[in-house]
């Protein structure tokens, strides 16, 4: 089997495998203002960051366009893969996945999409280790049971600054969004089945964060493999460092690395939101 590895550019990915020969990202569209930029490619995220505080309009994100996507596939196929392991974020944010499946099999080659159920680090993760394990000699099967071992031991809780951009991207419920308005609380957020949700109602943002910290240790304890955690952040890394330094507290024998939202993503959750999320390794 010659395996290619593909992925998205909400993947927050380890600078080891960035270059990795069998790995190739596909790059998801933002529109600010009018201008569509690809993700990774035509803009950075703390150039976008700093287009979002000035644009007039609401950001939008689209799907990658299709004819590039398939002469990728194609492409791959040329190069000599027989099998394209494709690894996206989460369908209950984007519909690739779902159009990635609907065409997979007019593609002249074994193309297996794969939903994350989640993005950036965490799905960074899951593209990493199916990389390793294809260099181990592993089959595709044992590729895919263990990526999935990861996502069915993967949780992550977003705090975020403001819900409307979440609300307008159709990514969140508007009853929680008002809830949160009337209320004036904190949520923290989580991914349910892929989809964002209300987690649970905080009266402040420490709260939030201490309530955050503890549950990610009941996680811990929960899952039964070695497991990594992540602190991510949308254009807030001095908040991201310091929230490490309390789960390094909290947690002395934790792996803890530090990330951030791409536009893509930041788009949705806004400036300043925070992730905390524990996979399994």
């Amino acid at each position: 089997m010659k395996l290619a590895v593909v992925t998205d550019s909400t993947a927050y990915l380890p600078e080891r495998i960035q270059d990795h020969a069998d790995l190739f990202v596909i790059p998801i569209p933002v529109i600010l203002d009018g201008k569509s930029y690809n993700e990774g490619i035509d803009i950075q995220p703390d150039e976008y960051y700093s287009l979002l505080k000035n644009s007039k309009e609401f950001p939008k994100t689209s799907q990658p366009v299709l004819g590039e996507v398939i002469a990728l596939y194609e492409n791959l196929a040329q190069k000599g893969y027989d099998t394209i392991l494709s690894i996206h974020l989460s369908s209950g944010i984007s519909g690739f996945i779902n159009t990635l499946y609907g065409i997979k099999d007019d593609l002249g080659v074994r193309v297996i999409p794969y939903d994350s159920k989640i993005t950036s680090m965490p799905m960074g993760h899951m593209v990493e280790a199916a990389l390793d394990l294809n260099q181990q000699g592993k089959t595709i099967e044992e590729i895919v049971a263990h990526i999935d071992q990861i996502r069915d031991n993967t949780y992550a809780y977003l705090i975020v600054d403001d819900l409307n951009n979440l609300v307008r991207g159709g990514r969140l419920t508007n009853g929680a969004a008002l809830i949160g308005g009337l209320l004036k609380i904190k949520p923290i957020l989580t991914f349910d089945e892929g989809k964002i949700v209300l987690y649970e109602k905080i009266r402040s943002s420490k709260k939030a964060f201490n309530r955050a910290e503890d549950i990610i240790g009941q996680r811990e304890s929960e899952i039964a493999f070695p497991v990594k955690f992540y602190v991510i952040h949308a254009n807030n890394l001095s908040v991201a460092m310091e929230e490490k330094e309390k789960l390094q507290k909290k947690y002395p024998d934790a792996e803890i690395e530090v990330g951030h939202f791409g536009p893509v993503i930041g788009s949705h959750l806004g400036e300043k939101a925070i992730g905390i999320a524990i996979a399994a390794q």
